[in-house]
């Protein structure tokens, strides 16, 4: 019986000579498939190119990147991207709206994007000094139904006028959302500045702290007819003197409820006022709502760099009493619309100053105004 390694001898010959035949021939295939440098320099695809030459080089050619990988190229890049975030990356997209930011909005704070945090003093009402101011006529005979009559010096028609006012945020977010409690205090004084012959005296000082709790209205209640927006309610309580000793002495105390609207260009501000009781024996002015008023209304007017005002002061029971006060400020530097302006101011009516409440005069100044909120 034959064994297997008796007949290996005779096969080892052709085997061998195959084996040699198959390596042969897959060495000349590799050999025909091996790149060139003319090859790959003649390849027009930059990336196909390279592989080449890797290939050519012995290189591994490295692993295809999905093309969800991919790095976008720079002008297909997002426009929103971050200083903060890590380098090439990006910050999405926000798709939620913009809250609206108007000139009522910055001036009481009522979005959050316009919010500047607590006790940053800021222009309440106008600051301004006016060097001419002109009266129709001197009230020589102040009194009231409580106070005698005290007679003036022959004060001149023709003095100045400036008044100072300034508020700032107390806390915010108080009880409803977005509301804040404010304080603020103005100061108005007539200076008998061209009377030499008296020494120049200060003929009128009025001092006036306030305390406002303003809300502003929610997105779903803004909208009103005509395109109009109901941007904020006020509360406040506030005290006005003269700082004078009796007979001289008018102050009253007094609460309020404000609402503000405002449509482009326009805004409006309406209040009613309640004053306070007090006994008559301590009551320098009784009357005075009769004639000041107890009703609020004003309406501005702010266009490219100039504004314009109108205050009309009403009993709310005729046009008999109550006052109309008109304002205009322009820029001096155009370039500047937050500096100094000029400012024009026209009253007529009863009450341009507290000591003057029962007391009728029309009234013309100018001068400048300064420190806008």
């Amino acid at each position: 019986m034959p064994y297997p390694d008796l007949a290996f001898p005779r096969a080892a010959p052709a085997a061998a000579a195959l084996l040699a035949s198959c390596l042969s021939a897959a060495a000349l295939a590799q050999a025909a498939d091996a790149p060139t440098l003319e090859a790959c320099a003649a390849i027009g695809a930059s990336t196909d190119r390279l592989a080449c030459y890797d290939k050519l080089a012995g290189r591994a050619t490295a692993p295809a990147v999905p093309p969800a990988q991919e790095a976008l190229p720079v002008a297909a890049a997002p426009a929103s991207t971050s200083l903060l975030a890590p380098t090439g990356a990006t910050l999405p997209q926000s798709t939620e709206p913009k809250a609206q930011t108007t000139l009522m909005s910055k001036y009481w704070e009522l979005e959050s994007a316009d919010k500047r945090g607590i006790f940053n003093f800021v222009g309440y009402r106008p600051n301004y000094v006016l060097p001419i101011h002109v009266t129709s006529r001197i009230n020589r005979s102040p009194q009231s139904p409580t106070q005698a009559v005290v007679e003036q010096p022959a004060y001149r028609r023709e003095e100045a006028k400036f008044q100072l006012s300034l508020r700032t945020k107390l806390a915010q977010d108080v009880l409803l959302p977005e509301a804040d409690l404010w304080v603020g205090f103005t100061q108005q004084v007539l200076w008998q500045i061209w009377n030499g012959k008296d020494s120049k005296p200060f003929r009128n000082s009025d001092y006036e702290p306030e305390v406002i709790y303003l809300v502003p209205t929610p997105q779903s209640w803004r909208e009103l007819p005509l395109g109009w927006q109901w941007r904020y309610t006020q509360f406040g309580l506030a005290h006005q003197s003269n700082g004078q000793s009796d007979p001289l002495s008018r102050s009253w105390n007094r609460v309020y409820l404000a609402s503000g609207f405002e449509r482009g260009d326009w805004s409006l501000t309406a209040r009613l006022t309640q004053r306070l009781n007090e006994p008559i024996a301590t009551d320098n002015n009784p009357d005075l709502q009769t004639y000041r008023g107890r009703g609020e209304f004003q309406l501005n007017w702010s266009h490219g760099v100039q504004t314009a005002s109108l205050l009309y002061r009403s009993t709310l029971q005729g046009l008999k009493y109550g006052a109309v006060q008109f304002e205009w400020t322009y820029p001096i530097y155009k370039d500047q619309p937050n500096g100094l302006r000029w400012f024009v101011q026209a009253f007529r009516g009863y009450g341009e100053t507290l000591t003057d409440y029962n007391f009728r005069q029309t009234s013309f100044g100018a001068g400048v105004t300064f420190l806008q909120f």
